[in-house]
């Protein structure tokens, strides 16, 4: 079954900061590039923090000349003229990152996602350095499918290619995402078999379980003891 991995829909042009990249410099950067973060990399290139629009507005100075509207903020930060002494990356980064490997499915990083709050994940390499990012839109690009290309591919891949079932053995409708399944299986056993494949077709957002079974595969009869007695009709 085809998913997507993470290095298939990252950005792979990556805005970034160092430790020492200032206060000043980082508003422009996203002001600039129009993002609401990016990560701070060290001299090896490898992940150390990631700067936010929220960060910068926990660290920024009382007085300014002016003020600027960042990605994802209600209200514009404050950029002070003399550009907030001492204020530097490496004291307004969230470290450690939370990053993510470009082979991991997407679906699994936007679980990261949701698990740690987060818009954003830095992609690294097996050194931990720095490939590219992934946000919560690179991510939700994989779901915007539509219900009829879900639908084929559950039947096709979860139903006929999973299952070895007929296309027509199982009446698949999918709704908003939502997968409906209905229809009778042979073995109980392959009941959440199908669940959990369709919830792994890309764009499934939840699946309705309405299937049932002939054979209860789960719960077999229990053999008879060799040495129990057998017994014989009432006298």
């Amino acid at each position: 079954m085809k998913t997507h991995t993470v290095g298939e829909v990252m950005t792979r042009e990556v805005i970034q900061a160092h430790r020492q990249t200032t206060f000043k410099e980082l508003v422009r950067l996203l002001n600039r590039h129009r993002i609401g973060g990016l990560p701070v990399v060290d001299a090896d290139d490898k992940v150390v923090g990631v700067i936010s629009a929220t960060d910068l507005v926990r660290g920024q100075a009382d007085r300014a000349d002016r003020r600027i509207r960042l990605p994802g903020l209600r209200r514009p930060v404050r950029v002070p003229a003399s550009g907030a002494p001492g204020l530097v990356a490496a004291e307004l980064m969230s470290s450690p990152a939370v990053t993510v490997h470009p082979e991991q499915l997407v679906p699994e990083a936007a679980r990261m996602m949701e698990r740690h709050h987060i818009e954003r994940l830095p992609v690294v390499d097996e050194e931990d350095r720095l490939i590219g990012i992934a946000t919560r839109r690179d991510l939700l690009r994989v779901f915007l499918r539509t219900d009829e290309e879900i639908r084929r591919q559950v039947i096709d891949e979860v139903l006929v290619g999973a299952l070895g079932l007929s296309s027509d053995a199982v009446t698949v409708f999918v709704r908003d995402g939502v997968v409906t399944l209905k229809g009778r299986l042979e073995r109980r056993s392959d009941i959440p078999l199908a669940i959990r494949s369709a919830w792994r077709v890309e764009g499934a957002v939840g699946v309705v379980n309405g299937l049932t079974y002939s054979v209860d595969d789960c719960h077999p009869a229990k053999p008879r003891p060799i040495d129990e007695p057998v017994q014989g009709p009432p006298a």
